[in-house]
């Protein structure tokens, strides 16, 4: 059973993240809304949808945590000489995902994950168009919510010799690197996704496979990550190994590969 801290903190991300995707949702149904994009500096686009949903997820998790800072993608650029100092704190992308909402193809995701030295110990991924919202914390499992009905799930168990494995890859990412990677497997069954969604297939048991050999960044993966963890799931850094890790002095991921339960 889950702690009771614990579980009324999950309870507060479920609420806040579909809130969250309410705002969301209003934006993507209003067509004079909708088209208003403008670019960052590193030419990802922005929306107010991102805006929307970052107001409100800042507002709700100053009420309710006031003593945890917050790195959003949305919010203020934090130097590493202050990050390096906190002992937890939220990492948040308020619409994960962005391309894929622009293209109105519905695969993007509201993201808040809890960060304590360095490894996500909770968090919470929202899937708007769906209505279903993903959420776990470390030791406690993993759990979809879906018309208000909660139940576990777990990654499903594979072997990497197996012929037809599920490999799910990035719809607006996809690398040379990766097709070279995929082409490696027996007949693989390949599947294309947006967002954290992803991951997310993983956890569920619906793919066995997810190699991300391209650029994201920290709040991309964050909240997925413990819940493909808490699934039976590892998300490794593809040049060490090793758990891929947060709140670095550059918030890029590196290169990571995520698989299901790896029997071999």
């Amino acid at each position: 059973m889950i702690e009771t801290k614990t579980k009324s903190l999950l309870q507060s991300l479920v609420d806040v993240s579909q809130e969250a995707g309410k705002e969301i949702l209003r934006i993507y149904a209003d067509e004079t809304l909708f088209d208003r994009v403008d670019f960052k500096s590193d030419d990802s686009p922005l929306t107010l949808a991102d805006k929307a949903s970052h107001n409100v997820i800042e507002k709700y998790l100053k009420e309710i945590t006031p003593e945890i800072p917050i790195l959003s993608e949305e919010g203020r650029n934090i130097p590493y000489e202050e990050r390096s100092q906190w002992g937890q704190f939220w990492l948040v992308d308020p619409l994960d995902g962005t391309k894929e909402f622009i293209k109105r193809n519905g695969e993007f995701t509201v993201n808040i994950a809890l960060v304590e030295g360095g490894k996500v110990i909770m968090g919470c991924v929202h899937v708007p168009v769906m209505d279903t919202t993903y959420f776990a914390a470390k030791g406690e499992g993993s759990f979809i919510v879906k018309e208000g009905v909660t139940t576990r799930i777990e990654a499903s168990e594979f072997e990497m010799t197996a012929s037809g494995l599920r490999i799910v890859c990035s719809r607006s990412h996809m690398t040379k690197e990766v097709e070279e990677y995929v082409a490696q497997f027996d007949n693989p069954e390949a599947v294309s996704l947006g967002s954290s969604l992803k991951l997310i297939m993983i956890a569920e048991g619906k793919a066995d496979i997810y190699p991300r050999l391209a650029p994201t960044m920290e709040w991309d993966t964050a909240a997925a990550q413990v819940i493909v963890e808490e699934a039976g799931g590892t998300v490794i850094n593809y040049e060490t190994g090793e758990p891929v890790v947060y709140n670095k002095e550059n918030l890029l991921n590196p290169w990571f590969i995520v698989f299901a339960r790896k029997l071999s």
